[in-house]
This record gives structure tokens, sequence and C-alpha cells, in this order.
């Protein structure tokens, strides 16, 4: 079973969260910032990933904490549920449009951080959702997860469909990466 749950609580955010890998639909996110939530739906459903996010951060400040605290958490999940790795795909590759907005992610779980990060938003806000939090969460996520992941915003005008064909790049690229496809770990060195 690839599942993991995980609990953090600091003096700005409280978080619990769970994931299934093999997931079978089912998704409850509760972040407090309505476009947050709307995102990380999306992250879940897909990617086939199931996720119980539940959040309670110091949104009286912003939403800094609770983005970058999630994806943190988000990441050890999903480091925690891989275990070594065994019978991965290992990569993922995926172009995503929405409407005008064409995204792209290729990703590496290869236990190795590193994002690349190409997006620009044309404003600081979506709803309640700071625009420059995008690139925060998914720093977060990687660096903890171990992913090597490169994200492109190949163009578009509008910052809700750029974010959105973001995270489902980002997601159907998971998918790929995160398939079982043998038992062995694919990689030349034997361990990931």
């Amino acid at each position: 079973m690839r599942t993991a749950q995980i609990t953090r609580k600091t003096k700005e955010t409280d978080i619990t969260l769970s994931v299934d890998l093999d997931g079978k639909g089912n998704v409850s996110i509760n972040t407090g910032i309505g476009f947050f939530d709307h995102m990380l739906t999306a992250l879940a459903v897909h990617s086939g990933v199931d996720m119980d996010v539940k959040c309670k951060g110091d949104l009286n400040v912003d939403g800094h904490h609770s983005v970058e605290d999630i994806g943190i958490c988000l990441g050890k999940a999903f480091a925690q549920a891989l275990g070594d790795k065994t019978g991965i795909a290992r990569y993922g590759s995926a172009f995503v449009p929405m409407d005008e907005s064409l995204a792209f992610c290729s990703l590496d779980i290869s236990g190795r951080a590193f994002l690349v990060f190409d997006a620009d938003f044309t404003n600081e806000m979506i709803g309640e959702f700071d625009t420059c939090l995008t690139e925060e969460f998914f720093r977060a996520f990687a660096f903890n997860a171990g992913i090597t992941l490169h994200i492109k915003q190949e163009y578009g005008k509008n910052d809700h469909h750029i974010a959105e064909a973001i995270f489902k790049a980002v997601a159907h690229a998971l998918r790929q990466a995160l398939a079982i496809n043998g038992n062995t770990v694919l990689s030349t060195k034997g361990v990931l």
C-alpha cells in the first residue's frame, strides 16, 4: 500500500494530510484559500492520487505559510508513500492546455530535488491566492519529495488558466511517473 499520513504543527500552520498513490477518487481539501483548494483538487484528480488535506494557517498574515507548509507536507507524504521507489516508471512529462494557456511539466522521481519554474503571472492575486506562491508550493513539494521538477508556461493570458494548466500538467506527469511498470528500481545504480 503506497499511502502516507503527515501531521505538522507550527506557530504558523496546523496541517494533517494523507495520500494514497493508488487512489480511488477520494479527495478532500480545505486550506482556507479557495483557489488553492481548487488547484490541489485538480492535482489530486488528474494525478489519480487520493488526497485529504486540512490546514489551519495564519491567513490573517497571508497565504504564504499555509501554501509552503502544505507543499512541504505533501512532498514528505509522497516520499514516504514511495518508499524505495521499486517498480515505478520514474519519469513523466505532459503538455496541458487550458483555453488560451498551455503548460508543460517534465519530472523525475529521482531522489534528487530540483525545481525549474518558468511562468509569468500578470496579476498578484487569483481570488485570495497570491500567484507568486505557485512557485513556492512546487519548490517545497519537489524538495521534500525528492523530485526533479521542470515546469514551463508555454503561453497564456488568463492567470487562472495558466495556474490550472500548470497544476494539471504536473498531475499528468506524476500519474505517468508513479505508475508501476515492474518490480525493480529503474536506475543503473540499483537505488534511487
